[in-house]
Order: C-alpha cells, then sequence, then structure tokens
C-alpha cells in the first residue's frame, strides 16, 4: 500500500508543475497591469522559467542518479516550494524573473527523479506505471487554468504561486514519510560527478540562442537584427564549447558517445519534432482563433480544452495497454493523427455558415490531444528501454529535447507569423511547415524499441560514462 500512496505523491509533485505552468498563463496579463512592465519584460517572466528548466533538466538526471531519488526529490521540491513563495512576494518584475529562475530550478528535478521513483516501487510493472505518471500532466493543464482563474479573481495573481507553494509542502511531507531512504554511499559522491561547466555551457547556448530568435521576430527592424547576429553567433560558440567541454569531461552532463548512437539520435530527433509539434505550436492556437475567426478570447482559450481531455483520456488507455500493443504502434498511429490535425489547421475553415470554425477546431484539438496521448507514454518507455538502469537520466533527457523542440517552433512560427503581418495565410504556413516535418520525422520511431521485449536498441553498460 505504501508505494501507492509514494505513486500519488510524486504524482502530485508533477501535477504541481503542470498547474504552475497553465496557472500562469492566465495571470499573466493581471502581473504585466499591477508591476507596470512592458509585455516583453513581462515575456522573460515566462521565459525565464522555461529556459531555465531546459537548461538544468540534464543536470537534475544526473544528480537523481547520484545523490538518491529520495535525495534529489525532497531537494528539488524544497527548491521550487520555496520559490513560488518567493514568487508570492516579488516587490518587482526584475526580483520576480529571479525567483522564477529559482522556482525553474526546483521544477527541472520534478520529473526526472519522480519517473526513477516510479520505476523502482512498480518494477514488475514499470512500463505501465510510467505511462499512468505520465498522464498527470494533462490533468493539471485542464485544472491549472480554471484554478488560476478563480484564485485571482477572489485574491489576485499572487494567489496562483502561494497556493502552488502550499501544494509543495504537502509534497515535501509525503515525500519525506513515504519514500524509501537512499543509500549513503550514493550521497557521498553525488556532488563531485555533476558537471556545472557543461550546465554552464548549455544555458548559455539555450539563452543566446533563444533571445536571438526572439529578436528576429522584430521583422524589418534594423536594431533587432543588430541583437539578433551577435547572439546567435555567441550561441554557437557557446554550443561550440559546451560540445568540446563534453567531449573531455568524465561525467558528461551530455554524453556525445550515446546521443550520437542511431537509436538514441532516432529518440532525440523525434521527440525534438513531438515537443515542436505536439506542444510547442499549440500554445499559438488561441492567437490564430482570435484573429482568424474572430472568437473571443474566453472562445479561443475554451478550443484548447478538448485537447487536455483527448489527452488525458488516450494517455491512460495507452498507458494500460502497452504491454500489449508495445510502443511502435502507439507512436505510429498518433504522430500521424498529429500530421493530419496540422494538415486540417493549415487548409482555411471555408463556409462558416454551414460549418461552425469553433466547433471544428474543438474536433481538431480533440483528435490532437489523443495523437500526443497515445504517442507519449510510448515514446516515454521506448527512450528508457534503451538504458533502462538510468531512468532519470534519460528522462531528463528526453524532457530536455521536447522542451527545447516546444521553445524553438514557438520562436520560429512568431517569426514566421510576424513577418507574414499576422495574416490566415502566415498561420497555414506554420501549420503546414510543421505537419511536414512531423511527418519526415516517423521514420526515427522505427529505429527506437518497439515493445517492452525489444533490447535491439539498449545500449550496453561499456557504451556509455553514464
Amino acid at each position: 500500500m505504501r508505494r501507492y500512496f509514494a505513486f500519488f505523491g510524486v504524482s502530485l509533485a508533477l501535477f504541481l508543475g503542470s498547474v504552475n505552468i497553465t496557472a500562469i498563463t492566465v495571470a499573466f496579463p493581471f502581473v504585466i497591469d499591477e508591476l507596470k512592465i512592458s509585455v516583453v519584460l513581462g515575456g522573460w517572466i515566462l521565459n525565464a522559467f522555461q529556459l531555465t528548466q531546459i537548461a538544468l533538466i540534464p543536470l537534475a538526471g544526473r544528480l537523481s542518479e547520484t545523490m538518491g531519488r529520495r535525495s534529489s526529490f525532497l531537494l528539488f521540491t524544497s527548491v521550487f516550494t520555496v520559490g513560488s513563495a518567493l514568487c508570492a512576494v516579488a516587490p518587482d518584475a526584475y526580483s520576480l524573473i529571479f525567483f522564477r529562475i529559482v522556482q525553474a530550478a526546483g521544477g527541472a528535478g520534478f520529473l526526472p527523479s519522480a519517473a526513477g521513483i516510479v520505476s523502482d516501487e512498480f518494477p514488475q510493472s514499470r512500463q505501465k506505471a510510467i505511462g499512468l505518471f505520465s498522464s498527470v500532466f494533462p490533468i493539471g493543464s485542464i485544472i491549472g487554468p480554471n484554478l488560476g482563474a478563480v484564485l485571482i479573481n477572489a485574491f489576485g495573481w499572487r494567489a496562483t504561486f502561494s497556493a502552488t507553494a502550499a501544494i509543495g509542502v504537502i509534497v515535501i511531507i509525503m515525500a519525506r514519510f513515504l519514500l524509501r531512504r537512499d543509500s549513503a554511499a550514493r550521497n557521498v559522491r553525488s556532488w563531485q560527478s555533476l558537471d556545472f561547466v557543461g550546465a554552464g555551457w548549455l544555458a548559455g547556448f539555450l539563452f543566446l540562442f533563444m533571445l536571438g530568435l526572439t529578436q528576429l521576430s522584430k521583422v524589418g527592424n534594423w536594431q533587432a537584427w543588430a541583437v539578433a547576429l551577435p547572439c546567435l553567433l555567441a550561441g554557437g560558440g557557446f554550443l561550440y564549447g559546451l560540445i568540446r567541454r563534453e567531449r573531455s569531461s568524465p561525467n558528461p552532463i551530455l554524453d556525445l558517445n550515446v546521443l550520437r548512437g542511431r537509436p538514441f539520435m532516432a529518440a532525440n530527433i523525434f521527440n525534438t519534432v513531438y515537443g515542436l509539434c505536439a506542444f510547442g505550436i499549440f500554445t499559438l492556437i488561441p492567437l490564430y482563433a482570435i484573429t482568424t475567426y474572430n472568437l473571443t478570447v474566453i472562445e479561443a482559450g475554451l478550443v484548447l480544452t478538448p485537447r487536455f481531455f483527448g489527452m488525458m483520456v488516450a494517455s491512460t488507455v495507452t498507458s494500460l495497454l502497452i504491454n500489449r500493443w508495445g510502443y511502435r504502434g502507439p507512436m505510429l498511429i498518433g504522430s500521424t493523427i498529429i500530421v493530419l490535425c496540422l494538415g486540417a489547421l493549415a487548409v482555411p475553415l471555408s463556409g462558416a455558415e454551414v460549418f461552425n470554425p469553433t466547433t471544428i477546431l474543438v474536433i481538431i484539438m480533440l483528435f490532437t490531444g489523443a495523437g500526443a496521448g497515445m504517442s507519449a507514454p510510448a515514446a516515454n518507455n521506448a527512450c528508457i528501454e534503451l538504458l533502462p538502469e538510468h531512468i532519470p537520466t534519460i528522462t531528463a533527457l528526453r524532457s530536455m529535447f521536447r522542451q527545447l523542440g516546444g521553445a524553438v517552433g514557438i520562436a520560429i512560427s512568431t517569426v514566421i507569423i510576424q513577418g507574414m503581418g499576422g495574416s490566415a495565410l502566415s498561420f497555414t504556413v506554420v501549420f503546414a511547415l510543421w505537419g511536414t516535418v512531423m511527418l519526415a520525422a516517423i521514420p526515427t520511431i522505427f529505429a527506437m524499441p518497439a515493445s517492452p521485449d525489444d533490447s535491439s536498441g539498449a545500449i550496453r553498460p561499456h557504451e556509455t560514462a553514464i
């Protein structure tokens, strides 16, 4: 019985992270208004969190491997909770951005350490448990915006951070009593084996690369280009430094020998494209609905809700049947559904007097959620099969590539939309482009493990320094 309560506790942490991400998007306009800041500066309240998470997720996975599941989970949850409490009392925008970085540093460790705990608690049914654990995220995505709206209307935007801090305290208490203690041997060498220098190179590359892409969205502004090009060049320099560091480091944050392997390269390509097409660009759907079909803000927000329901149901069903279905089938079907939905979005919805655009968008969103829900548990477990002895590290890498894909997809999409004046045609180009990219990535599925019994792509112990 204890392990089921432990599963609930770590799932609550993932739920907490999901609620935090979606609730802040609802609070965003109120934050800008109260702090009297520009949208550009306010955007860093969101971007700083995302970039910090992407940069620190690999380090979090390593820390969970060396420090131990329980210790690292408690550490990350405590940092996230403290960061949330500080965000609730931030006096100005710059303090809020810094506290969001602290919050993200803790949130980066939720998924890797929790995935390791779930795997340890359910060794005989790992595939099913990991799949069900992953289905918690869309539940938080459904509840987050609604909970955020209620808290903001009643107490103001700071209440969203106070609520996440309170839930964080509950998670910490549950973890201390329910999770099994780590061995002392792990804790002795935990900090010495972490590649902080590599993490710094990675963080610098991501920050400069994303800043450069953001500036490129200001088409026609030569000053923006004057900032964008040096940022992109400097980002390339940090990437070069990262590669040199990882080749020489005894404990690299990104093991290049592993990443270059055919199955891992295929998995990373698929996860990057999946993050871009299944998550990243769908944040643009409300803007698409408002600018192209003149939907109200409330209608545009509601259009996304069926997507999360579809994702939750499909993810749960796939997780329960994953041992029977295997990995490849759900990934192929789910990815194909996403491609078809992106193609449908690329076609202008004509005949509005017969087909209501809102209804059609709701149906498309429902199917995109189902496609993502089928693909996610299968892809998660397929990646783990490549190196099942190091689940936190593999989970961290998978999450990093997905988030990076989503961030890059949003940046490039906004460049296209801004460059074409925000017209309906610009959204058609974006959806058609990423639908084509997703279609091109489908063959990578065949280089990944097909089922729990397929060990053809697994990395042998002598092939990696992890």
